[in-house]
């Protein structure tokens, strides 16, 4: 290429796209020219999703701490997912502000809420299969649930999760965590790089064996879910057993939604890491697929509503402000026994 050629792109490069930070001249990052009204939608979807994001899981998260009723092994799995979400929520408020290109916080600021992202991805991917485990049980194994399903063994279940969610991302990220901003080829830049062992390791650990387990799970208790569906035509609808295995079977539906509409939304997020030598992951090239699991933890919420009418009476209680209340009867709120069906 002549040097005219090379002044004409610069020139052509100029006109389409600006600096992030002018007075750093060269050493600042290029941001892409955008038209108003496209950063004017972005923006306001972007930020319609956060706060929607935020303020349903804090719902969730409010209804099933507050209640007792609701304190069941089930439910606290619900609760952890929910915990993720809304935090995904709260990230989101960093994206919008990354969302032209460029990055106006600082290095430390940007590993920080890269960091954590990855940690809420990997916990949110461990709460699946421990949902997956519990349904698997529930319906595979029903006499032996409420021995081997206990509100205590899911405590320590959650807590672990989200503690190796974190110590395997430390370890994953350890070389971004010793210098922040150390891949950043320009001012305004936030991104992490991920070599190829530790790429191929957060693969392999946080998707490709756990949606392994969740599908061949699901897939058993689907199989299982058919025949006791068969098998409760032939009974009368009165029996308690068959209400039990109809309430069962309603929850597996109900959570299997839950994980379809999960795989669906994290598969491209990590289709991409299979692409390239070394994993280059930056918000604004992969601003698609980080975008779908940001909108993974606003449909969740919106899953419980449409399934669980528990859900929808608590979110009525917390909305009037009747939850205020010092002494409310919650047994007719919540007259149900199983009420995490």
């Amino acid at each position: 290429m002549g040097i005219d050629e090379i002044y004409k792109s610069m020139m052509e490069n100029s006109e389409n796209s600006e600096l992030c930070f002018p007075h750093l001249h060269n050493a600042s990052c290029w941001k892409p020219k955008q038209s108003e009204s496209g950063s004017i939608l972005n923006y306001i979807v972007l930020s319609v999703i956060s706060l929607l994001t935020v303020f349903l899981n804090l719902l969730v998260i409010i209804s099933i701490s507050h209640f007792k009723q609701l304190h069941t092994s089930t439910n606290l799995l619900l609760l952890s997912l929910a915990v993720s979400d809304f935090f995904v929520g709260l990230l989101m408020c960093f994206h919008i502000m990354f969302a032209d290109g460029c990055w106006f916080l600082g290095d430390i600021v940007c590993l920080i809420y890269q960091y954590l992202a990855y940690i809420i991805t990997s916990s949110s991917v461990g709460t699946m299969v421990l949902i997956s485990v519990d349904r698997y049980v529930a319906i595979c194994d029903p006499l032996l649930y409420s021995t081997k399903i206990t509100l205590r063994r899911v405590r320590i279940c959650i807590v672990l999760s989200w503690l190796y969610s974190s110590a395997f991302q430390s370890i994953n990220l350890s070389d971004n965590l010793k210098q922040p901003g150390m891949f950043n080829s320009c001012v305004g830049e936030c991104i992490v790089i991920i070599n190829y062992i530790a790429g191929l390791a957060d693969l392999v650990l946080t998707f490709i064996v756990p949606i392994t387990v969740i599908v061949v799970l699901y897939m058993r208790v689907f199989v299982v879910a058919v025949s006791h569906a068969r098998a409760m035509r032939s009974r009368f609808a009165g029996v308690t057993s068959v209400k039990a295995k109809k309430s069962e079977l309603k929850a597996a539906r109900t959570l299997g939604v839950v994980v379809v509409v999960f795989l669906l939304c994290i598969c491209p997020y990590y289709c991409v890491t299979l692409v390239g030598v070394d994993t280059l992951l930056s918000v604004s090239s992969s601003a698609i697929v980080i975008f779908m699991v940001y909108l993974n933890s606003c449909l969740n919420p919106m899953i419980y509503a449409f399934f669980y009418p528990w859900f929808r009476k608590s979110v009525k209680l917390i909305v009037t402000l009747k939850l205020l209340c010092a002494t409310f009867n919650l047994v007719l709120v919540f007259p149900h026994k199983t009420i995490n069906k």
